[in-house]
């Protein structure tokens, strides 16, 4: 094994972290190959893994956010147009909060600072889809190629949906508080400390926001991974079913879940022989088109904006999940 395979499997798979808990698992007489004890190895090991990396990039980000305040976006992207400002809006989504319903007032204060509405819908489609901590996230339970493949579809989505947003011209859609909303200039003069301190909150703050999810997440996960047959899960969402895709994507906007919680369930679903399309398909509805992020929207955009949103980004994932579902193998 070459050297960044093993830093791959040490560092982000934590590979020594499962032989530890499964140690432990056989320690206290279960077998970790059987149903429970496998389902309390897949359990402990990653929720401990999740939570050891999620505190160590949020800060890491926090700290490299705290160089972006809201207002340092704002004119980074004031005064641009066209595709290429909608790029820049949606990489500009990969450094922000971490849920929908966290982007939405970001969404307000760049949508009051004037800027396209294009611009700003890329940016929050691209908040909840991609992060940096995604990318190690799904690197640490999958591959790189896997990890940077959903970054770039979540990105080929935002930009488009917020280009086709842009040049539909529904400027008129957005609440009128919303136009009127006060923008005011950030601090950005933090010092070193202040930065890690603000760091240290950020971790604090996410991690009392998400641990509920990530539990969730996990147990889920375990349950699919133990105790639902393959059989089972290959005749409701096997790569041969037209409708796995389309199935994946409803069942996942009811939830209201990050990349966090909901990696653990892609991980189980992927295991059982689940296309790759149709978990990504999964992630993408649970983080970008669940319903409490969309009953927030709807309080800041009138009804046909928020049903051209949900109908652009909605066809995208569809798109996205039949596209990998045929390419697979390039993958896995």
């Amino acid at each position: 094994m070459n050297i960044f395979g093993w830093l791959n499997d040490q560092l982000l798979r934590m590979q020594w972290l499962s032989d530890v808990v499964a140690a432990g698992v056989e320690g206290v007489g279960l077998d970790p190959a059987s149903r429970v004890g496998g389902s309390i190895q897949f359990f402990v090991y990653d929720v401990i893994k999740i939570f050891i990396l999620l505190s160590v990039l949020i800060f890491a980000i926090s700290y490299v956010q705290s160089y972006f305040p809201p207002e340092r976006t704002r004119r980074i992207l004031g005064g641009r147009s066209g595709i290429g400002a909608n790029i820049l809006g949606a990489l500009l989504g990969t450094i922000t909060p971490f849920c929908s319903c966290s982007s939405i007032p970001l969404f307000i204060g760049f949508t009051a600072a004037g800027l396209p509405l294009g611009v700003t819908f890329s940016f929050l489609i691209s908040s909840p889809l991609v992060d940096m901590a995604s990318v190690i996230l799904l690197a640490s339970i999958f591959s790189w190629p896997i990890a940077l493949a959903y970054v770039g579809v979540g990105l080929l989505v935002a930009v488009i949906g917020g280009t086709i947003i842009g040049k539909l011209g529904m400027d008129d859609q957005v609440e009128d508080f919303v136009r009127n909303a006060p923008v005011t200039d950030a601090d950005e003069t933090m010092t070193k400390k202040e930065r890690i301190d603000f760091a240290r909150e950020q971790v604090l703050d996410i991690v009392k926001k998400v641990w509920p999810y990530v539990l969730i997440g996990v147990g889920i996960g375990a349950a699919i991974h133990n105790w639902v047959p393959a059989e089972t899960i290959s005749a409701l969402l096997g790569q041969d079913k037209w409708w796995a895709v389309p199935v994946a994507t409803v069942v996942g906007i009811p939830m209201y879940a990050d990349i966090f919680g909901n990696l653990p369930i892609a991980e189980a679903l992927v295991g059982k022989g689940v296309g790759l399309g149709t978990v990504l398909a999964f992630m993408m509805a649970v983080t970008a088109l669940s319903l409490p992020s969309l009953i927030m929207l709807k309080r800041v955009v009138k009804m046909p904006l928020l049903v051209t949103f949900t109908g652009i980004v909605t066809i995208g994932i569809l798109t996205i999940g039949f596209t990998f579902n045929e390419i697979t193998h390039l993958f896995l």
